[in-house]
């Protein structure tokens, strides 16, 4: 089996107890961004599965909407993140 060189963990334990490697990661040329892909690429920065520049550059993402991923993550959870629920936690 070959294993290919990445930089950083394989695999990081989440505060859950679960694991997540970089096969949980959405692949690179994801177009149709879900709450749950984003919850992951941000679940993977925050707990230090892939750097953050990584990220941005792997899924062609700005800092300021990655930084707003992770913002409504923080103050109102991974149902934030929904593109439905967006005028529900856009703040005023």
């Amino acid at each position: 089996m070959f294993l290919k060189k990445v930089d950083g963990p394989r695999a990081v334990t989440l505060p859950d107890g679960t694991k997540m490697t970089r096969a949980d990661l959405p692949a690179g040329n994801t177009t149709r961004w879900v709450a749950s892909r984003k919850a992951r690429v941000v679940r993977g920065v925050l707990y230090g599965l892939i750097s953050q520049a990584e990220a941005l550059q792997l899924y062609g993402l700005s800092e300021e909407e990655f930084r707003s991923w992770v913002a409504a993550v923080a103050k109102h959870g991974e149902d934030a993140l929904k593109t439905t629920a967006l005028k529900k936690y856009r703040e005023t």
